[in-house]
Protein backbone atom coordinates (compact mmCIF):
# COMPACT_ATOMS: atom_id res chain seq x y z
CA UNK A 1 0.00 0.00 0.00
CA UNK A 2 1.28 3.46 -0.92
CA UNK A 3 2.02 5.72 2.04
CA UNK A 4 0.18 9.07 1.70
CA UNK A 5 2.37 12.06 0.99
CA UNK A 6 2.39 14.59 3.89
CA UNK A 7 1.15 17.96 2.65
CA UNK A 8 0.64 21.39 4.21
CA UNK A 9 -1.36 24.02 2.31
CA UNK A 10 -0.66 27.72 2.86
CA UNK A 11 -3.68 29.53 1.47
CA UNK A 12 -5.88 32.64 1.17
CA UNK A 13 -9.31 31.19 0.23
CA UNK A 14 -10.37 32.41 -2.44
CA UNK A 15 -12.54 30.42 -4.86
CA UNK A 16 -9.74 28.65 -6.68
CA UNK A 17 -8.01 28.07 -3.33
CA UNK A 18 -11.25 26.42 -2.19
CA UNK A 19 -11.10 23.97 -5.08
CA UNK A 20 -7.46 23.17 -4.31
CA UNK A 21 -8.31 22.44 -0.67
CA UNK A 22 -11.31 20.29 -1.58
CA UNK A 23 -9.22 18.34 -4.08
CA UNK A 24 -6.61 17.63 -1.41
CA UNK A 25 -9.30 16.58 1.07
CA UNK A 26 -10.75 14.19 -1.51
CA UNK A 27 -7.43 12.50 -2.32
CA UNK A 28 -6.20 9.60 -0.16
CA UNK A 29 -2.78 9.82 -1.81
CA UNK A 30 -2.21 12.92 0.30
CA UNK A 31 -2.01 13.26 4.07
CA UNK A 32 -3.20 16.83 4.55
CA UNK A 33 -1.64 17.91 7.85
CA UNK A 34 -2.93 21.46 8.22
CA UNK A 35 -4.05 24.64 6.50
CA UNK A 36 -2.16 27.83 7.26
CA UNK A 37 -3.97 31.00 6.23
CA UNK A 38 -2.67 34.33 5.02
CA UNK A 39 -4.26 37.61 3.95
CA UNK A 40 -4.63 37.85 0.20
CA UNK A 41 -7.80 37.43 -1.80
CA UNK A 42 -9.64 38.75 1.26
CA UNK A 43 -8.46 39.71 4.74
CA UNK A 44 -7.04 37.22 7.21
CA UNK A 45 -10.23 36.89 9.26
CA UNK A 46 -12.15 35.92 6.11
CA UNK A 47 -9.50 33.58 4.72
CA UNK A 48 -9.35 31.77 8.06
CA UNK A 49 -13.13 31.50 8.34
CA UNK A 50 -13.28 30.23 4.75
CA UNK A 51 -10.64 27.60 5.47
CA UNK A 52 -12.69 26.33 8.41
CA UNK A 53 -15.83 26.23 6.26
CA UNK A 54 -14.01 24.21 3.60
CA UNK A 55 -12.76 21.70 6.15
CA UNK A 56 -16.39 21.08 7.16
CA UNK A 57 -17.57 20.91 3.53
CA UNK A 58 -14.82 18.41 2.79
CA UNK A 59 -15.71 16.22 5.77
CA UNK A 60 -12.62 17.17 7.84
CA UNK A 61 -13.71 19.66 10.51
CA UNK A 62 -10.91 18.25 12.66
CA UNK A 63 -8.17 19.43 10.29
CA UNK A 64 -5.94 22.01 12.02
CA UNK A 65 -6.23 25.56 10.68
CA UNK A 66 -3.63 28.10 11.80
CA UNK A 67 -4.11 31.80 11.08
CA UNK A 68 -1.02 33.57 9.77
CA UNK A 69 0.10 36.97 8.57
CA UNK A 70 -2.53 39.71 8.26
CA UNK A 71 -0.56 41.60 5.61
CA UNK A 72 2.63 41.63 3.54
CA UNK A 73 6.09 41.86 5.07
CA UNK A 74 6.61 45.53 4.19
CA UNK A 75 3.54 46.72 2.28
CA UNK A 76 -0.14 47.43 2.66
CA UNK A 77 -2.56 44.59 1.86
CA UNK A 78 -4.06 44.38 -1.63
CA UNK A 79 -7.24 42.31 -1.76
CA UNK A 80 -8.57 40.76 -4.96
CA UNK A 81 -12.11 41.36 -6.25
CA UNK A 82 -12.92 38.36 -8.43
CA UNK A 83 -13.75 36.19 -5.40
CA UNK A 84 -16.43 38.56 -4.06
CA UNK A 85 -16.70 40.16 -0.65
CA UNK A 86 -16.77 36.83 1.19
CA UNK A 87 -13.87 35.35 -0.77
CA UNK A 88 -16.11 32.46 -1.78
CA UNK A 89 -19.16 34.18 -3.29
CA UNK A 90 -21.57 31.72 -4.87
CA UNK A 91 -21.29 29.17 -2.04
CA UNK A 92 -23.73 29.65 0.83
CA UNK A 93 -21.86 27.74 3.51
CA UNK A 94 -22.75 27.73 7.21
CA UNK A 95 -20.62 29.39 9.83
CA UNK A 96 -17.86 27.02 10.92
CA UNK A 97 -18.42 25.00 14.05
CA UNK A 98 -14.72 25.01 14.84
CA UNK A 99 -12.10 27.65 15.51
CA UNK A 100 -8.52 28.07 14.29
CA UNK A 101 -5.81 26.60 16.48
CA UNK A 102 -4.25 29.12 18.89
CA UNK A 103 -0.72 28.67 17.56
CA UNK A 104 0.01 31.25 14.81
CA UNK A 105 0.74 29.84 11.37
CA UNK A 106 4.36 31.00 11.18
CA UNK A 107 5.13 29.50 14.60
CA UNK A 108 3.47 26.25 13.55
CA UNK A 109 5.38 26.09 10.25
CA UNK A 110 8.69 26.66 12.01
CA UNK A 111 7.90 23.92 14.52
CA UNK A 112 6.36 21.39 12.11
CA UNK A 113 9.06 21.70 9.45
CA UNK A 114 11.85 21.96 12.00
CA UNK A 115 10.80 18.68 13.59
CA UNK A 116 10.14 16.87 10.29
CA UNK A 117 12.44 14.23 8.87
CA UNK A 118 14.67 15.65 6.14
CA UNK A 119 12.94 15.80 2.76
CA UNK A 120 9.65 14.47 4.07
CA UNK A 121 7.13 17.31 3.77
CA UNK A 122 5.45 19.00 0.81
CA UNK A 123 4.39 22.61 1.30
CA UNK A 124 1.83 23.94 -1.19
CA UNK A 125 1.67 27.74 -1.24
CA UNK A 126 -1.34 29.12 -3.13
CA UNK A 127 -1.55 32.64 -1.74
CA UNK A 128 0.92 35.46 -1.14
CA UNK A 129 4.16 34.00 0.21
CA UNK A 130 4.21 36.03 3.43
CA UNK A 131 3.86 33.13 5.89
CA UNK A 132 6.45 31.03 4.09
CA UNK A 133 8.96 33.87 3.92
CA UNK A 134 8.43 34.82 7.56
CA UNK A 135 9.06 31.22 8.62
CA UNK A 136 12.24 31.01 6.52
CA UNK A 137 13.51 34.34 7.87
CA UNK A 138 12.98 33.16 11.42
CA UNK A 139 14.39 29.64 10.92
CA UNK A 140 16.26 29.16 7.62
CA UNK A 141 17.04 25.55 8.48
CA UNK A 142 13.40 24.44 8.21
CA UNK A 143 13.91 23.99 4.49
CA UNK A 144 15.64 20.70 5.27
CA UNK A 145 12.27 19.23 6.16
CA UNK A 146 10.87 19.93 2.71
CA UNK A 147 10.69 17.42 -0.08
CA UNK A 148 9.14 20.04 -2.36
CA UNK A 149 7.63 23.51 -2.27
CA UNK A 150 4.82 23.85 -4.81
CA UNK A 151 3.84 27.46 -5.55
CA UNK A 152 1.08 29.01 -7.61
CA UNK A 153 2.40 32.34 -8.79
CA UNK A 154 4.19 34.35 -11.41
CA UNK A 155 4.08 34.46 -15.17
CA UNK A 156 6.56 34.46 -18.01
CA UNK A 157 6.80 37.47 -20.35
CA UNK A 158 4.93 35.40 -22.94
CA UNK A 159 1.63 35.83 -21.08
CA UNK A 160 2.38 38.75 -18.74
CA UNK A 161 0.74 39.43 -15.40
CA UNK A 162 -2.86 39.76 -14.24
CA UNK A 163 -2.23 42.70 -11.89
CA UNK A 164 0.11 44.65 -14.14
CA UNK A 165 1.77 44.02 -17.48
CA UNK A 166 4.41 42.02 -15.60
CA UNK A 167 3.09 40.83 -12.23
CA UNK A 168 0.81 37.97 -11.18
CA UNK A 169 -1.39 38.53 -8.10
CA UNK A 170 0.26 36.25 -5.50
CA UNK A 171 3.71 37.68 -6.24
CA UNK A 172 2.45 41.26 -6.69
CA UNK A 173 0.86 41.34 -3.23
CA UNK A 174 4.15 40.62 -1.42
CA UNK A 175 7.16 40.62 -3.75
CA UNK A 176 9.60 40.96 -0.84
CA UNK A 177 8.29 37.70 0.58
CA UNK A 178 8.50 36.06 -2.83
CA UNK A 179 12.12 37.22 -3.16
CA UNK A 180 12.96 35.49 0.12
CA UNK A 181 11.30 32.25 -0.92
CA UNK A 182 12.72 32.05 -4.43
CA UNK A 183 16.13 33.06 -3.15
CA UNK A 184 16.15 30.26 -0.59
CA UNK A 185 17.42 27.56 -2.98
CA UNK A 186 14.57 25.23 -1.97
CA UNK A 187 13.28 22.66 -4.49
CA UNK A 188 10.36 24.57 -6.02
CA UNK A 189 7.71 23.55 -8.53
CA UNK A 190 5.98 26.63 -9.92
CA UNK A 191 2.50 26.85 -11.43
CA UNK A 192 2.50 30.18 -13.33
CA UNK A 193 -0.29 31.87 -15.28
CA UNK A 194 1.16 30.26 -18.42
CA UNK A 195 -0.30 26.95 -17.21
CA UNK A 196 -3.45 28.14 -15.48
CA UNK A 197 -4.56 30.17 -18.49
CA UNK A 198 -4.99 26.81 -20.25
CA UNK A 199 -7.62 25.76 -17.66
CA UNK A 200 -10.81 27.68 -18.42
CA UNK A 201 -14.06 27.01 -16.55
CA UNK A 202 -16.60 26.67 -19.35
CA UNK A 203 -20.37 26.44 -18.74
CA UNK A 204 -20.22 22.76 -19.69
CA UNK A 205 -17.54 22.04 -17.11
CA UNK A 206 -19.45 23.91 -14.43
CA UNK A 207 -22.56 21.89 -15.28
CA UNK A 208 -20.60 18.70 -14.68
CA UNK A 209 -19.68 19.93 -11.22
CA UNK A 210 -23.31 20.80 -10.54
CA UNK A 211 -24.35 17.30 -11.62
CA UNK A 212 -22.35 15.86 -8.71
CA UNK A 213 -25.28 17.04 -6.60
CA UNK A 214 -25.36 17.53 -2.86
CA UNK A 215 -23.64 20.31 -0.94
CA UNK A 216 -20.26 19.91 -2.63
CA UNK A 217 -21.60 20.02 -6.18
CA UNK A 218 -23.77 23.03 -5.37
CA UNK A 219 -20.96 24.92 -3.65
CA UNK A 220 -18.37 24.26 -6.36
CA UNK A 221 -20.74 25.10 -9.21
CA UNK A 222 -21.99 28.21 -7.42
CA UNK A 223 -18.49 29.52 -6.76
CA UNK A 224 -17.39 28.86 -10.32
CA UNK A 225 -20.43 30.59 -11.79
CA UNK A 226 -19.40 33.65 -9.82
CA UNK A 227 -15.71 33.21 -10.64
CA UNK A 228 -16.33 32.79 -14.37
CA UNK A 229 -17.78 36.32 -14.53
CA UNK A 230 -14.24 37.55 -13.97
CA UNK A 231 -11.07 35.51 -14.36
CA UNK A 232 -12.58 32.05 -14.85
CA UNK A 233 -9.22 30.28 -15.07
CA UNK A 234 -8.42 27.72 -12.39
CA UNK A 235 -5.03 28.53 -10.90
CA UNK A 236 -4.58 27.05 -7.44
CA UNK A 237 -6.03 23.52 -7.86
CA UNK A 238 -3.29 22.83 -10.41
CA UNK A 239 -0.79 22.58 -7.55
CA UNK A 240 -2.69 19.64 -6.04
CA UNK A 241 -3.45 18.08 -9.42
CA UNK A 242 0.28 18.11 -10.15
CA UNK A 243 0.95 16.12 -6.96
CA UNK A 244 -1.73 13.60 -7.93
CA UNK A 245 -1.19 13.37 -11.70
CA UNK A 246 2.29 14.68 -12.58
CA UNK A 247 2.10 13.07 -16.03
CA UNK A 248 -0.56 15.62 -16.98
CA UNK A 249 2.04 18.39 -16.93
CA UNK A 250 5.30 19.35 -18.61
CA UNK A 251 7.79 22.11 -17.89
CA UNK A 252 11.33 23.42 -17.85
CA UNK A 253 13.86 24.24 -15.15
CA UNK A 254 14.88 27.76 -14.19
CA UNK A 255 16.29 30.00 -11.54
CA UNK A 256 13.80 32.68 -10.59
CA UNK A 257 14.32 36.18 -9.19
CA UNK A 258 11.68 38.71 -8.14
CA UNK A 259 11.55 42.42 -8.94
CA UNK A 260 10.69 44.41 -5.80
CA UNK A 261 10.61 47.99 -7.09
CA UNK A 262 10.18 50.15 -10.14
CA UNK A 263 7.85 49.75 -13.13
CA UNK A 264 8.29 45.96 -13.19
CA UNK A 265 7.55 45.55 -9.47
CA UNK A 266 6.33 42.02 -8.72
CA UNK A 267 7.67 40.45 -11.91
CA UNK A 268 9.07 36.93 -11.87
CA UNK A 269 12.29 36.83 -13.89
CA UNK A 270 13.24 33.44 -15.34
CA UNK A 271 16.78 32.28 -16.03
CA UNK A 272 16.15 29.07 -17.97
CA UNK A 273 18.85 26.56 -17.12
CA UNK A 274 19.07 22.83 -16.46
CA UNK A 275 20.56 23.34 -12.99
CA UNK A 276 17.79 25.68 -11.85
CA UNK A 277 16.18 24.84 -8.50
CA UNK A 278 12.71 25.61 -9.88
CA UNK A 279 10.65 23.40 -12.15
CA UNK A 280 8.20 25.63 -14.04
CA UNK A 281 5.06 23.88 -15.31
CA UNK A 282 4.16 25.36 -18.68
CA UNK A 283 1.79 22.87 -20.33
CA UNK A 284 -1.02 20.70 -19.05
CA UNK A 285 -3.95 18.56 -20.13
CA UNK A 286 -7.13 20.52 -19.44
CA UNK A 287 -9.52 17.62 -20.03
CA UNK A 288 -7.63 15.34 -17.66
CA UNK A 289 -7.44 18.11 -15.06
CA UNK A 290 -11.18 18.80 -15.06
CA UNK A 291 -11.98 15.08 -15.08
CA UNK A 292 -9.80 14.67 -11.97
CA UNK A 293 -11.59 17.52 -10.20
CA UNK A 294 -15.04 16.17 -11.05
CA UNK A 295 -14.22 12.61 -10.00
CA UNK A 296 -12.62 13.64 -6.71
CA UNK A 297 -15.26 16.17 -5.66
CA UNK A 298 -17.91 13.48 -6.06
CA UNK A 299 -16.19 11.55 -3.24
CA UNK A 300 -16.58 14.24 -0.60
CA UNK A 301 -19.13 13.96 2.19
CA UNK A 302 -19.63 17.16 4.19
CA UNK A 303 -19.54 17.16 7.96
CA UNK A 304 -22.17 19.95 7.99
CA UNK A 305 -24.90 20.50 5.42
CA UNK A 306 -24.87 23.98 3.85
CA UNK A 307 -27.99 26.04 4.32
Amino acid sequence: MTIPRPVIIDTDPGIDDALAILLALASPELELRALTTVAGNVGLERTTENALKLCALGGRPDLPVHAGCAGPLRRDARAATVHGTSGMDGADLPAPGTRPRPQPAVDWLVEALGEAKPGSQTLVAIGPLTNVAAALIRAPGIGRGLRELVIMGGATPTVGGNMSAHAEYNIYVDPEAAAVVFGSGLPITLVPLDLSYQMKTTPERIDRFAAIGGPVGAAVAGMLRHFSKGDGHLHDPLTIAYLLRPALFAGERARIAIETSGPRDGETRFDWRDDGNCRVLLKGGADGFFELLTERFARLRPAVEPR
